[in-house]
């Protein structure tokens, strides 16, 4: 096998290797089949073209040609030319193919099912990396910048991926662009002969050299370790509360260990916006009304003034026993004790355990940690949720309002730790709080008067597509322009309640799901919630519900109203329609019993919800991050990239006329100068040609046949400048490669290094643009007088 094919055939397993990164995004992964044989198909013609040998542009013209074909056979074959031929109607179809991609990419989660659309976009990308890659790489013979296209083809996957195996698939595509370097290289050496292996053996058996082939291995393999490993002693990013799992935490089964924060509020509004209301978790529970079965995750304890997170917070084993009472429930508050049982969707892996709160017991298998101050179950070790099956036993604490009324204050370390407000949180957050609870007599009555604000009487909007804000400012603004979501309602209510003294935190899970016909209880991605927990000595951590029309108004907020026949109903998560309505505002008149009924006396604000579209970035938002991905990742290559391209346009150069034979001549001579410039032998111009070319020589440790290559092309260069009718000279840029093998040969790699990745004769496109703009300067200098003279008079 020669060396170009082997190099081709590298390419090819390289973009495979590197597009593997986007096979957990789809399921099921059997597009990497057919988009392999398509791309095998791919370089088959380009090894064929290049034999033949095609010009380099007409080799990837043709590979393009073919791909398209192919294409066409498979996605548009009906509506093409004898079902080969693209014609305007195969060309309409396939924008109407990536349009649905696109839009599924934006509606379902991961893993999205392989739809015609996103079966288009993940073949046709790996076919145009691909070419990309064996055009760079094989065609013109340049194998390192050939790992951008990879790059951008993992960036885009890492991008998209929820995280849970990044490094594998990063290891893959690596040894994919080290093979081949590796191939690159060795096709390289043997254009100079017999691969060698390095100097003859010492007595003791040792070899002083290493051939280049095996240290480039060894290299790569170190390569590869630093960036394995060195992230692991890095910060982790992890992912939000409802997305798949992360790392695991905890410190063993046995011990104890500590959970650190994760941010939830990207990944839980990306879920309320799903177009597809994908199933997450199938309950069977023994309570009768459902209506009020909250799942909770995890509670957000910990906010810094620009976001709530859950503190570091210490695990243990999980109880075997049952659990402990829950934080401040005393023995008055009546209380039922309900059993559930709880499936996760396959593709749902989370790293907390969604239970109804409190939990007393769980029973579950595979590696779980216990959180005593949240009650809460968190995965170790890469423990989570995926197609897990469990049994909970929760209880159903009913209080009264009369008992969280009269509720005593809670224990000082308690309200000194749920009561902590940043310095930098706006003064407006206090000041309505006082104002919106003016004249309430408890703590009790206060949060009564905060819930029904934001749910009933403060003309608050509920909208999924508000961002959900960062900075000490967000709660500020959405207090004044009064349109959210859950995140922002939660929130609010939670500052505004620390801030009148009440212990306050933010729970996040799933709203009640909606029962089915046999039973069950099925919850979506679009019951993703969160709500205010409030702590009353006596009763413990409330849960209450500010976000209109989402979720059930708790029992013990709804005071009785004397002579009232309205049944206290709760609201279910999805009840409120979401479309536009004409209808006019019915609020007038309505007490606050009567707003809180779906149905009974519509709110504006749920009249003014807006519909939800879906949630993914739109197609040119995607376009511009692997655009902006792509300009970062060239713009260190680019100082190389342009003495390639320049090198290719001096030495392709050939001449038909003396005129082109001379330009051929001085332009080969430039870039012998520019290059030796390269490694460190600036251009001296006071010198002849002859003079240059011998101080090349010396100063560049060059000998054989490079040295007579240098002062070959530099009579030559005589002859143009001095000879009356100088003759072309063949053979000169071939002259030009010996003299940089030699170069290449005699210098350090530090030298090396820096001749190919910032060469120094780069410095010419700034004197370029300083001579431009000179005489642009120059030039408007020349019309200002011409301008000025008076109407009439003569220069």
């Amino acid at each position: 096998m020669s060396g170009r094919a082997r190099l081709a055939l590298c390419a090819w397993a390289a973009t495979l290797m590197a597009a593997g990164a986007l096979l957990p995004l789809v399921d099921p992964a059997t597009w990497i089949l057919q988009a392999g044989f398509l791309l095998a198909v791919q370089t088959g013609v380009g090894m064929a073209t290049r034999r033949v040998p095609l010009a380099r542009p007409l080799t990837v013209a043709v590979q393009a040609l073919v791909s398209l074909v192919m294409l066409t056979l498979v996605f548009a074959r009906e509506q093409a030319v004898a079902g080969l031929v693209p014609g305007p109607e195969a060309f309409a179809h396939f924008a109407d193919l990536l349009q649905r991609g696109v839009d599924d990419v934006g509606r379902y989660a991961i893993p999205a099912p392989l739809s015609g659309g996103i079966r288009l976009m993940l073949v046709g990308g790996v076919l145009v990396i691909g070419l990309l890659v064996d055009a760079v790489a094989v065609t013109y013979r340049s194998a390192a910048p050939a790992g951008l296209p990879l790059l951008a083809l993992y960036s885009v996957a890492a991008g998209l991926s929820d995280g849970g195996a990044d490094w594998v698939w990063f290891l893959v595509a690596a040894t994919g662009y080290l093979v081949l370097l590796l191939a690159e290289g060795r096709d390289r050496l043997s254009q100079w002969g017999r691969v060698f292996g390095g100097a003859p053996r010492v007595p003791g058996g040792e070899s002083r050299a290493l051939s280049p082939v095996r240290t480039g291995r060894r290299i790569g393999v170190v390569a590869l370790g630093v960036a394995l490993v060195a992230p692991l002693g890095l910060p982790a990013m992890n992912g939000g509360l409802l997305d798949a799992a992360g790392a695991g935490v905890g410190a063993g089964s046995g011990g104890g260990g500590t959970i650190s924060a994760v941010n939830p509020l990207v990944s839980l509004r990306d879920s309320l916006n799903v177009d597809e209301d994908r199933t997450v978790l199938t309950l069977r529970t023994e309570t009768e009304d459902v209506s009020d079965l909250y799942l909770r995750i995890v509670s957000l304890d910990d906010f810094d003034g620009t976001t709530w997170k859950p503190a570091k917070r210490e695990i243990t084993a999980v109880p075997e026993d049952g659990f402990p009472a829950p934080p401040g429930l005393g023995p008055d508050v009546k209380r039922t004790e309900f059993d559930t049982t709880i499936s996760a969707a396959g593709w749902y892996a989370q790293d907390w355990l969604p239970m109804p709160y409190p939990p007393s017991g769980v029973r579950i298998r595979g590696d779980w940690r216990y959180e005593p101050e949240g009650m809460t179950l968190v995965g170790d070790h890469g423990q989570n949720t995926r197609g897990l099956a469990y049994r909970v036993s929760s209880l159903d604490v009913q209080p009264t309002a009369e008992q969280l009324a009269a509720a005593p204050a809670p224990p000082t370390s308690l309200t000194k730790e749920f009561t902590k407000l940043p310095d930098s949180l706006p003064e407006v957050v206090a000041r309505t709080a006082q104002q919106v609870t003016e004249g309430a007599a408890n703590p009790y009555e206060q949060a009564v008067k905060l819930q029904d604000y934001f749910s009933v009487t403060g003309d608050f909007e509920y909208d999924t597509r508000v961002q959900v804000g960062s900075g000490s400012q967000a709660i500020a603004r959405f207090l004044r322009d009064k349109q959210g979501f859950c995140v922002h309602f939660s929130f609010a209510m939670a500052s505004m309640a620390r801030s009148l003294g009440i212990p306050a935190r933010v729970a996040v899970g799933f709203a009640p799901g909606t029962p089915q016909a046999d039973g069950t209880v099925s919850v979506g991605l679009k019951d993703a919630h969160a709500w205010p927990e409030l702590y009353f000595e006596g009763v413990g951590w409330t849960r209450f519900e500010p976000t209109p029309s989402r979720g059930t108004t708790p029992a013990y907020t709804v005071p009785d109203t004397p002579g009232s026949t309205l049944p206290n109903q709760a609201r279910p998560s999805e009840s409120a329609s979401t479309a536009p309505s004409a209808a006019p505002s019915r609020s007038e008149g309505c007490t606050v019993e009567q707003k809180r009924l779906d149905g009974a006396c519509p709110t504006e604000s749920s009249q003014a919800a807006p519909a939800v579209d879906g949630g993914g970035p739109k197609w040119w938002v995607v376009l511009l991050w692997v655009l902006g991905g792509l300009a970062a990742a060239v713009l260190p290559f680019a100082p190389m990239l342009w003495r390639l391209r320049t090198r290719a346009v001096r030495l392709g150069g050939h001449g038909r006329s003396e005129e082109g034979a001379a330009a051929h001549t001085l332009a080969v001579w430039q870039e012998l100068t520019d290059t030796a410039w390269d490694f460190g032998i600036a251009p001296d111009e006071s010198q002849t040609p002859r003079g240059a070319a011998a101080r090349i020589v010396r100063l560049g440790q060059l000998d054989g046949d490079a040295a007579s290559s240098v002062h070959r092309v530099a009579g030559a260069v005589e002859q143009v400048l001095y000879a009356p009718r100088p003759h072309p000279v063949p053979g000169l840029a071939d002259d030009v490669r010996r003299v940089i093998a030699g170069l290449t040969a005699a210098a350090s790699r530090g030298t090396w290094l820096r001749a190919e990745f910032a060469p120094r004769s780069t410095v010419r496109v700034v004197w370029v643009a300083s001579a431009w703009w000179t005489g642009v300067k120059r030039r408007a200098a020349a019309v200002r007088p011409a301008l000025r003279r008076p109407t009439g008079q003569q220069g």
